[in-house]
């Protein structure tokens, strides 16, 4: 298997089963089950393909992998058009499942896109939304950079890592529904539309921000210890 399809692989897996739980199962095993949800698809997919991508399957990830030097931008724009598009695949796969029940609308019961303010989840302003993601992502890069680092126990880090998305997601879906990954926004919202998209925005740059920041401070070793 290559990186780019396992990347692809990887995050469709996540989208698939981290939205697919809020949009499948959300009823039944609420906001601690979605949140786990995520942490174990990710932590699955860590020991499944990590050992040929490194399981970035995120394009915050990738940028702040460039940004770390552990990485070259030319490599991490392949890895981030295999993500978008798992993503976007992953989507229409749990489109094509959540129309098969009575009653389920698109408009209505969406496909676990990201969000803020009024009609969504908490109802919290632009201003917390874009807060959360840029520090949530910035927090999860530092323990995606520590945990894959020298002098790291390698068989752990995928656990680390996992446990960290499932700790973001309790403490934040009713913020933003958590994206801390732009290819999770993105293949969501293409299928629902309207608000979806035009707060799409805040989803790519805000991840970006806070990952590319924890990716310069390993650089500079500000963050890296073991340099």
């Amino acid at each position: 298997m290559n990186k780019q399809i396992a990347e692809f692989i990887g995050t469709f897996t996540l989208v698939l089963l981290g939205c697919g739980s809020a949009v499948l199962a959300g009823a039944d095993i609420g906001l601690t089950g979605i949140s786990f949800a995520f942490g174990l698809a990710l932590i699955a997919m860590a020991y499944g393909i990590g050992p040929v991508s490194g399981c970035h399957i995120n394009p915050a990830v990738s940028l702040g992998m460039v940004a770390a030097g552990r990485m070259s931008m030319p490599e991490a724009i392949k890895y981030i058009i295999a993500q978008v598009a798992g993503a976007i695949v992953a989507a229409a796969v749990l489109w094509v499942i959540a129309t098969g029940k009575a009653g389920y609308t698109l408009a209505e019961n969406g496909l676990g896109q990201n969000g803020w303010g009024a009609g969504y989840l908490g109802e919290y302003s632009m201003v917390a939304a874009l807060v959360f993601e840029i520090v949530a992502t910035f927090l999860f890069m530092v323990v995606i950079l520590g945990a894959t680092g020298k002098g790291a126990p390698a068989a752990m880090a995928g656990l680390a890592i996992g446990l960290a998305l499932v700790v973001i997601h309790l403490v934040g879906i009713n913020v933003t529904g958590v994206s801390v990954n732009p290819a999770r926004s993105v293949g969501p919202a293409l299928f629902v539309g309207g608000t979806a998209i035009a707060q799409l925005w805040l989803f790519i740059v805000a991840p970006i921000v806070g990952a590319v920041t924890a990716g310069l401070l390993f650089k500079t070793g500000t963050l890296d210890a073991a340099e």
